[in-house]
């Protein structure tokens, strides 16, 4: 067999080569300065696009070009056979009204080709109330399905067997007792946790940076989950336990290389709490997963994605020094970027979706979500989230774009930009340091302040229309524009959840919750871990609030400082 380095040329003949390019290059550049050139910003996220990438952009000691899918540090890719092997899972954001109206969702989207489950909770649940508490007046099931008990997740997931269907829970404040709930309403089908797979978003420092959706100060928020990383350690190997989320970063404003970085140090962060609980690296990092934002940049989207997995592969071998190769991959979910979407002529979402889904599949993602056109209107109708869900099953059946692993590996501006997002991350983590780590740079505003001053920016450019979007600011329409049908939530589901609660609530062993919480307050003042306590309320039909209100009790609740 014929080794690389007898293909490759003589140290001569490489000199040679380089100077006869940066002969031509200099040439084009000559020819290209005396060109007319359309009056655009050639920028992507945060800066410009040159003109031409050549070998002379790259980084002569990467070692990419040695490099294969499924090979550390998984540039290419975390599996071998890519695509080929298995298909991204497709997951539809799904979630409105009650756990019955959600549930029927569900069961339409399984039964057109959905192949995993995606749950959108409304803002109370998001913040930890029951549908019947004063602040959740007005909002129940407006933007999210309400879940407030056991009772409510039962009725979400009947007849949706939980062993044969991966589930992902956008949940963060609360998230741990959310769990909870799929975990008991999974024991009440038959099914043990060890059995359960999916994901709970759960990742908090993103909300202290970016979200804002939060109920505990941070460091007890932190406790829980590593709590979490521990009890499914033992008890729920399959499920993940936390999706660290870049994507609601990027949403707030943040560029491309912010994401990347910002969305890496909250999950190096939540490796060192775990390491400093006195778990074994191994035993919790392969269950680690994160979220990316696929924004409207083609190529900047997949640099960023391939960078990513190289980073933190690297930095989990090289700095936390995990063995096992499962605790070096990268697993991801993607959604197209809901910031991308425009009221203004609706139909065009289609488009930017569908290529914003291509990018996140030749970037190597693991599970895609795919917005509706709709979704900047309302929350999306069944036949607009059919397209978004087609829109995947295109990309995957008849592009040919999963075909190949990697196929834009090699190419000068892919590598040289995924080099350059590196590198700027890694500046970033410097600067991260610098503030005294993730938790302090959030108690001093460092990163709200980061990301609002990149809002402002690209928010400038657009105003300026130095950043053109199609429908809003160019080639705008003056009539009303397309007609489109939307799904409205009335309060209907309000008074339906009420009644429901009602009903549990005079239904239920109230001694027995109460034992339940008041063992929940004790196992919060000490160091124990609070996840079975937690379930022991569950269990009882103690409500989400009265879970979060005695966790409030012992760790107070979080006020976020005045930092503009």
């Amino acid at each position: 067999m014929t080794s690389f380095s007898e293909l490759s040329p003589s140290s001569t003949d490489l000199t040679a080569e380089v100077e006869r390019l940066r002969a031509e290059v200099a040439e084009w550049r000559r020819r290209y300065d005396a060109a007319t050139l359309r009056d655009d910003a050639f920028i992507n996220s945060a800066q410009e696009v040159a003109p031409l990438y050549t070998a002379l952009d790259l980084d002569p000691n990467s070692e990419v070009v040695h490099e294969v899918p499924g090979a550390f540090p998984f540039t290419r890719g975390i599996h071998p056979s890519g695509y080929r092997g298995k298909l991204w899972t497709m997951r539809q954001f799904a979630g409105f009204g009650t756990p019955r109206e959600t549930n029927a969702r569900f069961k339409y989207l399984l039964s057109q080709g959905q192949t995993g489950l995606s749950v959108a909770f409304d803002f109370p649940t998001l913040m930890g109330y029951d549908s019947d508490h004063p602040r959740s007046e007005g909002e129940v099931g407006k933007c999210g399905v309400a879940i407030s008990s056991l009772a409510d997740m039962e009725t979400l997931f009947d007849g949706i067997p939980l062993d044969r269907v991966s589930t992902s829970m956008t949940i963060n404040g609360p998230a741990l007792i959310l769990f909870c709930f799929y975990v008991v309403a999974a024991e009440k089908q038959g099914v043990p946790a060890s059995r359960i797979q999916g994901t709970v978003q759960n990742d908090i420092l993103k909300e202290y940076m970016a979200q804002h959706a939060w109920c505990f100060p941070i460091e007890p928020a932190l406790r829980l989950i590593v709590d979490g990383f521990e009890w499914c350690a033992t008890h729920a190997p399959k499920w993940n336990t936390i999706s660290i989320s870049g994507y609601h970063i990027r949403e707030a404003g943040a560029t491309a290389a912010q994401e990347l970085a910002f969305t890496l140090a909250d999950g190096f962060t939540y490796v060192e709490r775990g390491i400093a609980r006195g778990l074994d690296v191994d035993d919790f990092a392969p269950r680690l997963s994160f979220f990316w934002d696929i924004h409207n940049d083609f190529f900047e989207e997949i640099a960023k994605l391939r960078a990513a997995r190289r980073i933190w592969a690297r930095h989990m071998k090289e700095r936390y020094h995990a063995k096992d190769p499962r605790s070096w991959m990268m697993r991801f979910h993607s959604q197209t970027a809901g910031v991308t979407l425009t009221a203004q002529q609706p139909m065009n979402n289609v488009v930017r979706v569908a290529y914003q889904a291509m990018a996140a599949v030749l970037g190597g993602t693991q599970s895609l979500h795919t917005n509706s056109m709709d979704e900047t209107l309302a929350l999306p109708t069944e036949a607009a989230v059919q397209v978004a869900l087609r829109t995947q099953q295109v990309l995957a059946y008849e592009t040919g774009v999963p075909n190949v692993s990697d196929p834009l590996g090699g190419s000068f501006y892919v590598e040289a930009l995924t080099d350059q997002l590196e590198r700027e991350a890694e500046d970033l983590f410097t600067q991260i340091e610098a503030q005294g780590g993730v938790v302090r740079g959030l108690e001093q505003g460092w990163f709200q302040r980061r990301i609002a001053d990149s809002a402002a920016r690209q928010q400038w450019e657009v105003e300026q229309r130095r950043r053109i979007i199609v429908g809003m600011n160019e080639f705008v329409t003056t009539d009303a524009g397309l007609e489109i049908p939307l799904l409205r939530i009335g309060e209907e589901a309000e008074r339906e959840q009420r009644e429901r609660l009602a009903s549990l609530r005079s239904s239920r062993d109230e001694a027995a919750v109460q034992r339940a919480l008041e063992a929940l307050r004790t196992a919060a003042k000490g160091t124990e871990n609070v996840v079975p306590r937690i379930l022991d309320c569950v269990r009882a039909y103690a409500t989400l609030y009265e879970i979060r209100a005695a966790l409030e009790d012992v760790f107070g609740a979080y006020r976020e400082p005045v930092f503009f």
